[in-house]
């Protein structure tokens, strides 16, 4: 089967940094389309060249350092894609020196692990990068290929197999097995190499536990004792997941009462077709019980989606107090705060948070299900 091409828009993000005296480091998971996103960008560039950084030859010419060999190899290229940066020890600073020697040349790096791409980016290429992310498809993505009634029909599915570029068009078979190779070590290589990782059964164990307490307050002391784990490590295997782009947090809002929860923090992955593979599970909405997780990490995920579409920055909370009054998601932006709540059915009952609202009488409040979402994740 052929893999429809879908737009971008980090894509139009990376064409407006073009020529600026940038070098553009490019990020995200393995499978979401870096590569074919940079080739493509390619094709409108005369004199542009890719060069795979897992390459032998590439690998030996670049940590060589030395700036005749790397002219020659490079040539009268005007832009230069390194794919899967990482590969190249210290390649923040092979690219310093490419940016400073020859600032007429665009550089584009791209990488899949950002514990060992932007560390060591960060200091070498203070003031000459921009970073942008690479996410799975969004829903705003596909709207560009496909009314939005045809999406509608197409909603469950994505609940269920998620967004990666190569899962999306395929049939239900297809996106299974896709699915069970991405959740193997081939997704989560780069964590598995990182700092020789001794046990990597722990990772993918907490990966499970996760994924069955999605959309729920995660207890790291539970999750230490469930996997007879210190808690040092779980915290560290977490902090790694994050930097490779499988899951994100969101931590606990708390500003005025003091029955607010101030330390608590929820989990959620970047694809639910990912996380489904993870507990073997995908079977149809009508038959499971975690059908709410499902729609709240999709609407939260494709919200950071459309907040990078749209430049628009904000940052993301939860709200609980100690006696159980919650809400799913804060939005913070432009100093105002906005309450969502996430109920798939759109005839489900719900109360409006009347405390958090007289606590913050700025804020405002909305309930986003099956029916209204587009708004609010496009």
């Amino acid at each position: 089967m052929q893999q429809l091409l879908y737009s971008r828009y980090v894509g139009d993000q990376i064409k407006s940094w073009l020529y600026k005296g940038k070098v553009i480091i490019l990020y995200g998971a393995r499978q979401v389309g870096k590569t074919t996103l940079v080739k493509e960008i390619m094709k409108d560039i005369h004199g542009s060249l890719y060069l795979n950084c897992e390459t032998n030859q590439v690998h030996e010419i670049l940590e060589s350092r030395n700036m005749e060999r790397i002219y020659t190899y490079i040539g009268n290229a005007k832009l230069v894609v390194f794919d899967e940066a990482q590969k190249i020890k210290e390649i923040g600073l092979v690219l310093k020196l490419i940016h400073d020697t020859w600032p007429e040349i665009q550089c584009i790096a791209t990488g899949s692990s950002s514990f060992d791409l932007l560390n060591e980016l960060s200091e070498p290429l203070t003031g000459r990068n921009i970073k942008l992310m690479l996410y799975p498809l969004s829903f705003s993505e596909l709207k560009k290929n496909s009314h939005v009634s045809v999406l509608d029909e197409r909603l469950e599915g994505m609940l269920r197999y998620g967004m990666y570029p190569d899962v999306v068009d395929r049939p239900e078979s297809e996106k299974i097995v896709i699915l069970e190779e991405l959740a193997s070590d081939y997704l989560f290589r780069d964590a598995f190499r990182f700092e020789n990782l001794k046990h990597p059964e722990t990772l993918n164990k907490l990966l499970q536990a996760l994924a069955l307490q999605l959309g729920n307050e995660v207890s790291l002391r539970e999750v230490s004792r469930l996997l007879k784990a210190s808690v040092d490590t779980i915290q560290h295997y977490l902090a790694i997941l994050e930097r490779s782009f499988i899951l994100f947090r969101i931590s606990s809002f708390s500003r005025n009462l003091r029955k607010e929860l101030a330390k608590s923090q929820k989990f959620y992955f970047f694809d639910l077709g990912l996380r489904n593979s993870l507990i073997r599970n995908f079977n149809i909405l009508s038959n499971r019980n975690d059908t709410g997780a499902l729609w709240e990490n999709f609407c939260i995920v494709e919200r950071i989606k459309a907040n990078q579409m749209n430049q628009r920055k904000a940052n993301l909370y939860f709200w609980r107090t100690y006696d159980q009054k919650e809400i799913d998601l804060i939005e913070e932006t432009q100093g105002k705060l906005f309450a969502f709540e996430f109920k798939y059915n759109p005839e489900a009952k719900i109360k409006k948070p009347l405390e958090f609202l007289q606590t913050y009488p700025e804020s405002e409040f909305q309930v986003i299900h099956r029916e209204n979402y587009y708004s609010f994740i496009s």
